[in-house]
């Protein structure tokens, strides 16, 4: 027997006894983490002053009716973010608890052993919380069973969490492999999940819910059984823009449901500096740059000029180019968005395949780059199992090539998308677009939105059918750019956290900062959303003193 089965051995044994984990951690590693688990030492080092700067706000005046808030949180990044959260609430006067499950990984499973040494090394971090949180570990409370009808949702939650976690749509869970045993797993995880949340919820009164993404993981289940309570419930995540933050109030915000905004904001025309704004973003974007509050670089390198991009690919000039361009198969903001297509790769299969016969254009498929980071599906493996035999006028440009995006937008007669949002910046550029899923911009007047595939094909061989060159009229151009005001500029909410820069963007602003007289000021309207009260979409920069009246009240 090797060491690592002998480790293994000792955990399961004698990892059964009770207080054995609690014990080992609090009395032989003391503050190490267990290796299958996560340390939190930035978490530490602050958390005591949080806590102070905490106790001097709430010794101030307050809201003048708390709220009962329940925060979720799970893995490392999520705990920290949810943690400073918390204490912030609970600075302004609200009754806070956070819930948490000590897992680091979501795709594999973890000794009891050390799930209970975790336990006991969190309880430790978080001590100093003391009375201002009250922190709810939700592999300690005891599980209320589903109602039957409810256990349908959590096989829906883990079916998408394999997807997600092996980026494939094609999955069969009821077979042996991979996919089979990750969804057993993830149905286990998910269940305990939804049990635990099904006591705390019910158990438990809360005015408000805020839980991370809820869309995949136990996010998701979580999400997916506090709505099944009726509970009222926030999800928030984080784009491309620091100090943002985009949420949605009993939905999921991976949607980007824009609804409400454009009902709101949709007819009214964009003023000059707007305008400015928006078309600095763009160059922006098609320059390969970094852009104000944007993290992002859109683009490998800066525009060559289509003629160049037209040259390197040998196009033919007398022919119109139909410019596909993919998302990563699995990506939460592509995943389960399928309209008539069973998902990303499905529709990219037909599209392909339809236009293959038709050797009087040329079709160009754009892989997204964000595939370099990881694809269980890479479109170009969809691609070439839609056409073994690559015709000659399909055009296959992979994550990794340096071609500007932008260059072929301006070679493009027509695009199509499944919901990345190049769709959106093709119709600024004034080329019709038929988006295939449920993306945020789809129904907003501007695209080509089919509901089955023979509409599908239809609407495609009657774009190709306009005379070459021919642009949208420019009513139909200006909309969208309207909508690219309002999706960049008033759909995210100004927050002073990001997750990914979350420890930096604490000390550029910090609690104690925030919770001083007016810290909070800039960020009111957002706190009240959080909270649960109604968006006001029709002036998404709301004067600052009515959102702190409201916030208060």
């Amino acid at each position: 027997m090797n060491g690592s089965r002998i480790t293994h051995w000792i955990k399961e044994t004698v990892g059964r006894l009770p207080g054995t984990a609690e014990a080992y951690q609090r009395w032989i590693v003391r503050d190490r983490h267990p290796t299958t688990g996560y340390a939190m030492d930035q978490l530490v080092r602050d958390l005591p002053e949080w806590v102070e700067h905490v106790r001097e706000a709430r010794s101030r005046d307050g809201v003048s009716e708390p709220r009962r808030v329940l925060v979720f949180a799970y893995r490392q990044t999520w705990f920290e973010y949810a943690t400073a959260l918390s204490l912030l609430l609970a600075g302004v006067g609200h009754h806070v608890d956070l819930a948490f499950l000590p897992y680091r990984r979501w795709f594999e499973t973890v000794s009891d052993f050390d799930v209970r040494r975790q336990q006991s090394y969190i309880r430790e971090v978080l001590a100093p919380l003391g009375d201002l949180v009250h922190v709810q570990n939700l592999l300690r409370l005891k599980r209320k069973a589903l109602p039957p009808t409810w256990r349908g949702e959590i096989e829906k939650q883990s079916l998408l969490d394999v997807q997600y976690i092996l980026q494939r749509e094609d999955v069969d869970p009821g077979l042996d492999g991979e996919a089979g045993g990750l969804y057993r797993f993830r149905l286990r995880r998910n269940l305990h999940v939804a049990e635990a949340a099904h006591s705390l919820l019910t158990e438990r009164s809360h005015d408000v819910v805020m839980i991370p993404n809820g869309s995949v993981l136990e996010f998701g289940a979580f999400y997916r059984i506090a709505r099944k309570l009726g509970v009222h419930t926030v999800t928030f995540e984080f784009g491309e823009q620091r100090e943002r933050m985009w949420l949605a109030q009993n939905d999921e915000v991976m949607r980007l449901d824009t609804r409400d905004l454009w009902r709101a904001r949709g007819e009214l025309p964009l003023s000059e500096s707007e305008l400015s704004a928006l078309r600095s973003l763009y160059a922006a974007r098609r320059g390969a740059q970094i852009w104000e509050n944007f993290r992002r670089r859109w683009q490998a390198q800066e525009s060559q000029g289509a003629q160049a991009a037209r040259r390197e690919l040998g196009l033919d000039p007398g022919k119109p180019v139909v410019l596909i361009c993919t998302n990563v198969v699995g990506d939460s903001l592509a995943l389960n968005r399928q309209v008539f297509t069973e998902g990303m790769a499905d529709w990219l299969m037909g599209a392909v395949r339809h236009l293959a016969k038709r050797s009087d254009v040329e079709i160009l498929v754009r892989v997204h780059p964000g595939e370099l980071l990881g694809a269980g599906h890479p479109s170009v493996e969809i691609v070439r199992g839609a056409l073994p035999e690559l015709p000659s006028h399909v055009h296959i440009i992979p994550p990794e090539s340096e071609i500007n995006t932008y260059d072929l937008i301006e070679l493009a007669h027509l695009g199509m998308v499944y919901t990345t949002t190049v769709g959106l910046e093709m119709v600024m550029s004034g080329v019709p677009v038929v988006v295939a899923g449920a993306t945020h911009y789809r129904g907003k007047g501007f695209t080509h939105d089919p509901e089955s595939w023979d509409e599908f094909g239809g609407a495609v061989d009657g774009l190709l059918s306009r005379p070459l060159g021919q642009r949208l009229p420019q009513e139909q151009v200006e909309l969208a750019w309207r909508y690219a005001y309002r999706f960049f500029f008033e759909y995210p909410f100004p927050f002073p956290w990001h997750l990914v820069d979350f420890w930096e963007d604490v000390r550029n602003r910090s609690l104690g900062d925030l919770l001083s007289p007016g810290g909070l000021v800039p960020y009111a309207r957002t706190i009240k959303a959080l909270l649960g009260d109604p968006v006001d979409w029709s002036n998404p920069t709301e004067p600052v003193a009515d959102a702190i009246s409201g916030m208060c009240s």
